[in-house]
């Protein structure tokens, strides 16, 4: 079981994020629960400096920036790996 946390305040970037790691998530059929980070407070605690963010099982994989399907696919590839 994968963790995924999309990180941000709601911001459009933030949104197609959500949606990006939903489809990819989808078409790879992974087992994994996606939740969203969005109070300003819990990002800071997150280690989370800008956003959008994305963090995989505990680790933050992206931040300030909104990644392709294929690279979040590839962080995904990873987490599954280790």
């Amino acid at each position: 079981m994968v963790d995924i946390k999309v990180v941000g305040p709601g911001c459009k970037n933030c949104v197609e994020l959500e949606n990006r790691v939903k489809k990819v998530v989808e078409e790879m059929q992974l087992e994994a629960t996606i939740s969203k980070i969005s109070d300003f407070t819990e990002i800071a605690k997150s280690g989370v400096l800008m956003t959008p963010a994305l963090i995989v099982n505990g680790k933050i994989m992206i931040q300030g920036k909104l990644p392709s399907e294929g690279i979040i696919k590839n962080y995904l590839l990873e987490a599954i790996r280790s």
